[in-house]
Formats: structure tokens, sequence, C-alpha cells
């Protein structure tokens, strides 16, 4: 039993000797700046100044037993040929009743990643990324079997960070560009695999990787190849054949590269292009990369990921996640100028697309809601129309074909609906890919044959009516 004299000055000497302890540590210690860490990081290491980086060299193609299919029928860049996640090559699909099971064609492994096909002339390009070889690597597939036929690399270190891959290469004339994690753009023959030339984004431009690697689809426009590398200058437009620079804008503003990729429009009799930079919106001249207007009113704290939408009129429909919500711009001319006015704002709760873009359809904006998981049917105002209700589905990616709405959800399951905005019309649900994760890559539809890919396996289904 503790004496009353030992009880009265234990306490007081434990307290003075760790008072002195504290002290000493203070003066010992040296404690830096601290960071907040983002999410999502999974081990990324910004990439290094660009002194320190080597333009990597390409390799000799390697072939393979594969071989071009003779099925007609193209999806040549990110979101189809017109650019807009609709299929209209005629192909009659399956109104598919429950339960169904589409015919599968093939299953092709992939590196992490998300990196989505493109397809031309029977074969399908994708750019992956080989953890072994430490390489990105560009891979032509036969759309019958997905056989390969032939693939080429070049290395370059890509620490995992939620995957790698993560962009949809883009078919122009004999060639295919690619647009890698770490901002290499290549240009490779589509017929041979032969890299034609290879530029480094960041040597080049001064490039900013962003923080979960580049998104970035290439634009093909005529015989120009324009991108948006940020640094000193905000787009640049070089001859796909070459790779020689044809013009580059300017950036005032000092805009990174985001996510988004560029998106072609028409306005007042003139060609431009939209971008997404990490500070805002802006439109520049498709013939001589000229700054045509810019604002500040739209930005994304975090990740800007979905694509412009141009709804016609000069309007221009924007969304985000990381609670961005949405928005619509229009253009208007004012004197020699061109304005972007706010004409609505929409907050999470009532729209925001945190990956996919939106599809404009009859009057209306499809997207995916990602507050609650929702597929959301708008009217050009902003009102919604119709939601999914108990059916979720993430940040996976949706298109419309022959009428109907196609949408994936994060384990590789898709719903089959009718695209209309009279209301949410499901009509079957099918599992494409067997437990699947992060099913997150833009989907490809040519004469029926859907490619889907989640983390790790890419997968080919046919949806066309028998």
């Amino acid at each position: 039993m503790k004496t009353p004299l030992l009880a009265a000055v234990f306490p007081g000497a434990v307290a003075v000797v760790g008072l002195v302890l504290l002290v000493a540590w203070g003066r010992l210690a040296t404690v830096g700046p601290l960071e907040a860490r983002l999410p999502g990081m999974d081990g990324y290491q910004r990439d290094e100044a660009a002194s320190v980086r080597v333009k990597p060299t390409p390799g000799e193609p390697v072939r393979g037993d594969g071989v071009p299919s003779e099925v007609a029928g193209a999806w040549p860049w990110f979101r189809g040929p017109n650019r807009d996640a609709i299929c209209d090559d005629g192909t009659p699909l399956v109104r598919p009743t429950e339960p169904w099971r589409p015919t599968r064609l093939w299953t092709v492994h992939m590196g992490p990643g998300f990196a989505a096909p493109v397809v031309q002339d029977g074969c399908v390009y994708v750019l992956d990324y080989d953890e072994a070889a430490q390489a990105d690597v560009m891979r032509c597939l036969s759309l019958d079997d997905g056989r390969e036929i032939w693939r080429n690399s070049y290395p370059v270190v890509v620490p995992f960070n939620h995957g790698m891959s993560r962009t949809v290469a883009a078919v122009a004339g004999e060639y295919v560009i690619s647009f890698g994690p770490m901002c290499h753009v290549a240009c490779w023959d589509r017929a041979t695999g032969e890299c034609v030339w290879l530029k480094d984004l960041v040597l080049e431009h001064g490039a900013t990787v962003p923080k979960w690697y580049a998104g970035q689809c290439p634009l093909v426009d005529g015989d120009r190849l324009i991108l948006a590398p940020g640094g000193d200058a905000l787009l640049t437009a070089v001859d796909y054949r070459t790779g020689e620079v044809v013009w580059e804008s300017p950036n005032p503003r000092g805009w990174e590269m985001t996510h988004s990729s560029i998106v072609p429009m028409e306005f007042a009799g003139r060609r431009m292009v939209v971008y997404c930079g990490d500070g805002g919106v802006a439109g520049v001249a498709a013939d001589d990369g000229s700054l045509l207007w810019d604002t500040t009113e739209w930005r994304i704290s975090m990740a800007t990921c979905p694509s412009p939408v141009p709804i016609g009129e000069g309007r221009i429909f924007l969304s985000g996640g990381y609670n961005a919500g949405a928005m619509m711009l229009k253009l208007r001319q004012q004197g020699p100028d061109i304005v972007a006015d706010v004409l609505y704002r929409l907050d999470a709760k009532q729209f925001g697309s945190e990956q996919q873009t939106p599809v404009l359809f009859d009057g209306h904006l499809y997207g995916m809601r990602q507050r609650d998981k929702q597929l959301v049917c708008l009217d050009l105002d902003g009102n919604e129309v119709w939601n999914s209700g108990r059916d979720k589905f993430g940040a996976s990616p949706y298109m419309i074909a022959d009428g109907l709405l196609l949408a994936l959800d994060d384990d590789g399951v898709l719903t089959v609906a009718e695209a209309t905005a009279e209301g949410y019309r499901p009509l079957a649900t099918a599992e494409l890919i067997e437990a699947g994760q992060h099913a997150w890559g833009p989907m490809a539809l040519v004469a029926g044959r859907l490619i889907v890919r989640d983390m790790t396996r890419m997968v080919c289904v046919d949806i066309a009516a028998k």
C-alpha cells in the first residue's frame, strides 16, 4: 500500500520527468512540413523533372499467329466514329430477355489498367502495359479470336497507381497513335507494327504527368494530331505522319494536363477544339492554334476526366466528380471576341459523372450520377427526366446503339435498356466478365461485336440479332 507522502509526490515527479524528456526530444528532432496525402495514390511517385528523363527507344515488332478479321466496320478512336459514344453502323442488335447470356468470342489478359481498344480493318489495337518488361506495349489483335497479330513496345517505368494504362488509341490512315501513361505519344504502322515516331510531351513541352497518369485520348483531325500537353503550350497540332509540329497554342494561365480529351466543334462558321485544363475550359482554333476563348468558371478540385459535350448552338455540357456537378456553357460572339457564358449549374446531387463522358441522344443527355451510381436522363435545360432507381452502375462506361442503351457496371455486368427519354426501361442483364473488377475502360462496338474490359481482362461478345 502506498504511503500518503509517496502518493502525493509520485505523480508530480512523473510529470516533471516527462516534461524534461519532451523538451529534449523537441530540441533534437527536426520536423519538416507535413503534406496531405491524396486519396488513391497507391504508391505513386510524381515524375521527376524533365532534365532527368530520357526519351525511350522503341523496339522492333514481334509477330504473332493472329490474322485480321474479314468483319467490316470501324471504331477508330475514343467514343467511336462520330466521337459521341453512339454506334450507327446499321447492325441490328438483339433485344434480350432474361435470362440472357451472349456468345463470348474471346478473352485476352491485359496488364493492370483501363486502356480501351479501337478497331479498324478487322484488327483490334490497344496500348497495354507489360509489368515484367516495364514497357508500354502496342498490341494488334484479331477481331475474330483475339490472337495477337503483332506487338511493339518502348521501355518506361510506370509504378502501379490503381493500374497503369488509361487511354484509347486513334487510327489515322495507315497508322495508329497511342498516348502512354507517362505522356509518351507514339505513331505505329498498322500493318507492320514499326514505330514511325515517338514524342515525349514532358521533354518537348514541359508537360506534367497527371496524378493518376495520362488519361487523354489523342484527337485526329484531318491530317493533324491534336494533343493537350499543358506546359509551354496548352494544345499542339502535329502532322500525324511525321510528328512535325504544325502549330502550338498559348497557355497564358499556365494550365496543366488533365485526364479529359480534346473535342472538336463548330461555332460561328469556325472550327475549334475544346479542352478542359486543370484551371478551366478553353477553345482553340483548329486551323492555327490561336486561343479563341477561355473561362475559369469550370474546374474540378481533384481530377478532370469527362470530355466536353458539344450540344449545338454554341452550347457545351461539362460534368465531373469530386462534388463538381455539371454546367452548361453557351458561346456568343462579342465583337471580334468569343465569350463563354454560364447557362446553368447542377450540383452533385443533381448530376455529376466522375469518369465517363455523357452521351447526347435525341435531344437528351444520358450519363452516370456518381453520387448514387444511377443512370440518369437529363433534358438540355438540366432537368432530370428519369433515373435507374435501384439499378446501380458506378464509374463504368455506357453507350447507345440501335436504339439501345448499353451500360456496364463496375463488376462487368452489362445492362441493356431502351434508349428513350420516356423512362428507364431495362430489358436484360448479362455478366460479361466473371468476378470483374473496375470495368472502367470505354466500350467498342463493331458489327455487333462488343468489346469491354476490366482491370486485367478484355472480352469480346456477340450481341448482334440472329
